[in-house]
C-alpha cells in the first residue's frame, strides 16, 4: 500500500507567507530566507501510526505522509535511512556518560547521512520536472546529490573547495557528475553556483536554500524517537556546518508532537563545530539571532568548515528553546576523539563525528551533561573517506628473517 504526502503548503520561515507547494521554489520571494514544508498533519496521523509503521520498510520512505514527494515513482532510493542507533558503553564509560548512544549514518548510501536530504531534495525536483541540478559542497553532499541524480536520470554538477578530500571528487566523477573545484571555500563555491544556476537552467539544491533537503533530514528525528521507544534523549550532539539536520529534526519532534507520537519534552540541542570555523558557537556565546561570516576558516574537518550558514537563525532558535548549547573544539581534539570511537567502539567515523566526541566529554566535564542523561552522538559520515588522517607509518617484515619476532615486539611496544 503506497501512503500519500500530507504536504499542504511551503511556509517562509521568517514571514510567515505562505506559498503553493507543487511549484519549484528555492528560499521566500518575500524576504530571501528559508522556506519550510508544512503538512496536514491530522490527515498525516490517520495512516502514520505506530501500528502501521510495524509493517513498512525501514528506510526514509516509512515516513510517506511527512514527505514533500507526492508520488511513489519519484521516491528515488538507495537504500537510505533507518541506520542503527548503537549503544557505545566502552566509549561512553571513558567520556563519563554510561547511557550513550550513537546514530551510525555511515551506513547510509554513499556513507553519509547526505543520503537523507538529497534523496528527498532530488525525487522531489525530479516530481516537478528538473533536468539539471548543482550544488557546492565540502564532499558528502556532493557524493549523495551525484547518487541520487544518477538514479533519477538527471544531470549533477558540482562544486567543491579545490582543497576537498580526493576520496569526495573522484567518488562524485564515478557517479556521473560533473565535478567543478574552486579556489576557496564552500560559500564561494555557492556563490559560483548562484550566479549561473538560472542561466543554465540549474536547480540550486544548496544547503537550506531549498525546502525539500531538511525534509529528508528530519527523518533522523524521526527514527531516534522510533528507536527508542517513542520518546526523546536527554541530550542531541550534532556536528554543524549549514545545520541542515538541526533545523529537520527540531521540525520533526514538532510534528511528532502534534501527530500525538511524543509529548512537549525535547532533547537539549548541542551545535558543535571547530574552534578553526565556528560561526554559530560565536553567535550564541554573543546572544545574536544571525552568525556573521567567519574570515579564514579553515579545519580539518571539511563538514563543518561553513563559514556562513542561511539558516543560522532557525540553528540557534532550536538550540535556545531547547536549552542546548554550542561548542567548539580544536583540530587536535577532534583527530584524537575520532582514533578513539573508532579504537574503543570499532566505529570508524569521519572527523565530525570526532569532533561530538570531544565536546560531549567536555560537556560532561563542565557538568552540561551528567552521568545519567541519555545523550545521542550523531555519526554522521564513514571515516572511510577520510583516511588520510589516519598514520600511515607501518613495520615491513621480511619473510624468513631472523628478527621478524624482534621487529613485531620492538614496533608495538614503541607504539604503546
Amino acid at each position: 500500500m503506497a501512503f500519500e504526502s500530507a504536504m499542504t503548503s511551503i511556509v517562509g520561515s521568517m514571514s510567515g507567507k505562505s506559498y503553493d507547494p507543487d511549484q519549484l521554489l528555492t528560499v521566500d520571494p518575500e524576504d530571501g530566507k528559508v522556506l519550510l514544508v508544512e503538512y496536514d498533519l491530522e490527515r498525516a496521523a490517520t495512516t502514520l501510526t505506530k501500528e502501521s509503521l510495524q509493517r513498512r520498510a525501514w528506510d526514509l520512505w516509512r515516513y510517506a505522509e511527512v514527505m514533500p514527494v507526492r508520488a511513489e515513482e519519484h521516491r528515488l532510493t538507495l537504500g537510505e535511512g533507518g541506520t542503527p542507533l548503537l549503544h557505545a558503553s566502552r566509549l561512553g564509560a571513558q567520556l563519563g556518560v554510561p547511557n550513550l548512544l550513537v546514530k551510525d549514518e555511515g551506513r547510509n548510501p554513499t556513507g553519509s547521512f547526505k543520503a537523507r536530504g538529497l534523496g528527498a531534495a532530488v525525487s522531489r525536483a525530479r516530481e516537478l520536472g528538473v533536468k539539471a541540478i548543482a550544488l557546492p559542497s565540502a564532499g558528502n553532499a556532493a557524493a549523495a546529490a551525484s547518487a541520487y541524480l544518477a538514479r533519477g536520470g538527471m544531470d549533477a554538477y558540482v562544486f567543491m573547495p579545490e582543497d576537498a578530500p580526493e576520496t569526495f571528487k573522484r567518488e562524485c566523477r564515478a557517479l556521473g557528475a560533473k565535478v567543478f573545484l574552486v579556489d576557496g571555500l564552500i560559500n564561494d563555491a555557492g556563490a559560483i553556483v548562484n550566479a549561473h544556476a538560472a542561466d543554465r537552467g540549474w536547480f540550486d539544491v544548496s544547503t537550506l536554500k531549498e525546502p525539500y533537503r531538511a525534509e529528508g533530514k528530519k527523518t533522523m528525528g524521526y527514527e531516534i524517537v522510533e528507536q527508542l521507544g517513542w520518546r526523546v534523549p536527554e541530550a542531541v550532539i550534532y556536528p554543524t556546518g549549514g545545520g541542515t539536520g538541526i533545523v529537520g529534526m527540531w521540525k520533526a519532534f514538532d510534528e511528532l508532537e502534534q501527530m500525538g507520537f511524543i509529548g512537549s519534552k525535547r532533547p537539549k540541542m548541542v551545535v558543535v563545530q571547530s574552534t578553526g570555523c565556528a560561526p554559530i558557537v560565536k553567535a550564541y556565546e554573543d546572544g545574536e539571532r544571525h552568525a556573521p561570516l567567519w574570515e579564514n576558516a579553515t579545519t580539518i574537518a571539511p563538514g563543518v568548515r561553513v563559514p556562513v550558514a542561511i539558516g543560522d537563525y532557525l540553528i540557534l532558535d532550536a538550540v535556545r528553546a531547547s536549552g542546548g548549547t554550542a561548542i567548539a573544539v580544536t583540530d587536535e581534539d577532534l583527530l584524537a576523539a575520532t582514533q578513539l570511537i573508532s579504537s574503543v567502539e570499532g566505529m570508524h567515523m569521519s572527523p565530525e563525528v570526532g569532533a561530538c566526541v570531544a565536546a560531549t566529554g567536555q560537556l560532561r566535564e563542565s557538568g552540561f551533561l551528567s552521568e545519567s542523561d541519555e545523550v545521542i552522538i550523531f555519526g554522521t559520515g564513514s571515516g572511510l573517506k577520510h583516511v588520510d588522517l589516519v598514520d600511515g607509518d607501518y613495520p615491513v617484515l621480511t619473510p624468513g628473517a631472523g628478527d621478524v619476532a624482534d621487529v613485531i615486539d620492538n614496533w608495538y611496544a614503541n607504539e604503546a
